[in-house]
């Protein structure tokens, strides 16, 4: 379905502070007078739009544009440094740029940089609110489906557009991949409210928000993550449905009891998470204070491949990120390629009857995510095993493996370790050269409160992680940052 299809006052996004309603009626107006708008630009099927924008509903009025133009649209993180984001607007071919207000600034700085996009609209300058009162909001009688490609920074290098074959039919008729999956999956409908506390570059909140804005539900949308802010939307909006990462999870288990039992979270029936394993402490937690309502799957900005387990299976698969099937078949491989028997841990793969998605004009690229021997079988360079029942069991990314004294050290799960101290904040672990062991184990972490940082926590850090876990896996230093990417100290704390 489409925003048309709803009642034209009904609520299809709301802001979490109740301050902001953009109803099904003028989405559908509107979506429709920006297509008109891009067409009389001279924009068709196949040709690119970039967005630049903070979580503002108005996202979702050039989404459907795009989506009922056969456009792709790339949705650009603004946490970009204006070369950044001008990078990925031209990479991607952009032909318009639109820009939320309260990014004018960084818009108008990439528009300089890359001066062949031909159209620049903002929604504060009153350029984009005047090419919609220009339009026309007739439907035209064709609305060939378009997509997103979105952009991946991997591990090194440029980021990566992703771009997927544009699907054949219409908006009006012919539902989405995604609606297909996640709306029987999760019961989405029009009495669906669904909290979105993350940003709208990202591939996950866009695709899922567009998919409840396909089947008539309402998008609640936070501006930016804040565990309490998350918790009173809940409580306000009766949320019914919400999607996060385990890190959300862990800065609301972190706040104090007082504070998580101020909510009252019993309107939730289902709580999505994706983006990285939960640690299994931590869903254990999340379950005993919302009960058996979260539902994790795997899958990458490629759309690949996906895996599903609800709450019931993963009390008895716990750990798991749950089975394929509905979306590819998973195939584990060694380094060469050679399927492995369940147990072992090698390279996960989908198996597809098609290529499903290719690197914007990067054949090489491309090519590495295929299997050697099966062309349709593509990886995002994840790690893992699957067991007899075939679930699968994610282990890290291969290019974050550190590999010390010749031993394979996954930092994911001493990450699952170290975020579960309640004197961590955040924490990356990754692997440094080493003389002796070719690469040894760095911790460096965002402590809860700063002045802590020093000798004596990291030397508590490390024996948390000794007392829990191999030793050959135990951090050999810890580094404090006042938040991941920006330095604190030079690294002497808790060196060891």
């Amino acid at each position: 379905m489409y925003p048309g299809a709803y009642d034209p006052a009904g609520p299809a996004v709301v802001t979490a502070d109740g301050n902001t309603t953009l109803t099904y009626g003028e989405l559908e107006e509107n979506s429709l007078r920006l297509a008109d708008h891009l067409r009389a630009s001279g924009m068709r099927k196949g040709d690119h739009l970039a967005l630049l924008s903070d979580n503002d509903p108005r996202v979702f009025e050039v989404y459907w544009a795009a989506l009922r133009s056969g456009l792709y649209l790339t949705a650009v993180n603004h946490h970009l440094t204006a070369e950044e984001a001008a990078y990925i607007v031209r990479d991607c071919g952009a032909k318009a740029l639109i820009v939320s207000g309260a990014l004018s600034e960084l818009g108008a700085r990439v528009k300089e940089l890359v001066p062949e996009v031909e159209h620049r609209l903002d929604f504060a300058d009153g350029t984009y609110d005047a090419a919609l009162r220009a339009a026309s909001p007739a439907p035209p009688a064709v609305q060939p489906r378009g997509a997103d490609m979105l952009y991946s920074s991997g591990t090194t290098g440029r980021p990566k557009g992703i771009e997927p074959t544009l699907p054949d039919g219409d908006v009006r008729t012919d539902p989405s991949t995604y609606q297909l999956l996640f709306q029987p999956m999760y019961g989405f409908g029009t009495d669906t409210v669904y909290l979105c506390p993350a940003p709208l570059y990202h591939a996950a909140p866009l695709r899922f928000c567009g998919v409840i804005t396909a089947t008539g539900g309402t998008v609640v949308l936070m501006n930016s993550f804040d565990p309490q802010g998350a918790l009173a939307a809940i409580e306000r909006h009766r949320v019914t449905h919400s999607q996060w990462v385990p890190t959300m999870f862990v800065r609301m288990l972190k706040l104090p009891d007082a504070v998580r039992e101020r909510y009252d979270t019993s309107s939730m029936k289902v709580a999505i998470h994706a983006a990285a394993p939960c640690p299994v402490e931590v869903k254990r937690r999340m379950m005993d204070w919302w009960g058996p309502v979260l539902y994790e799957y795997y899958a990458a900005t490629e759309g690949n491949g996906i895996t599903f387990i609800g709450p019931e299976e993963w009390l008895r698969k716990p750990g798991s990120v749950g089975r394929a099937g509905l979306l590819g078949e998973l195939r584990i491989c060694d380094g060469a390629g050679k399927p492995l028997p369940p147990g072992e841990t090698g390279v996960v793969y989908f198996e597809r009857d098609e290529l499903p998605f290719r690197y914007h004009g990067d054949l090489g690229r491309t090519r590495e995510a295929q299997h050697p021997g099966h062309p349709n079988w593509t990886t995002t360079g994840d790690i893992g095993h699957a067991d007899e029942d075939g679930y699968l069991f994610l282990t890290d990314r291969k290019a974050f493996m550190i590999i010390s004294g010749g031993v394979n050290i996954y930092p994911q799960e001493i990450e699952d370790c170290l975020v579960l101290h309640p004197a961590v904040a955040d924490v990356a672990v990754i692997g440094v050269p080493d003389e002796e062991m070719g690469e040894s184990v760095l911790a460096v972490v965002q402590p809860a409160q700063e002045g802590d940082a020093g000798p004596e926590l990291g030397a508590e850090l490390i024996a948390y992680v000794r007392a829990r876990m191999a030793h050959y896996k135990v951090p050999r230093q810890v580094r404090f940052v006042s938040e991941l990417g920006v330095p604190l100290t030079n690294g002497e704390p808790g060196d060891k």
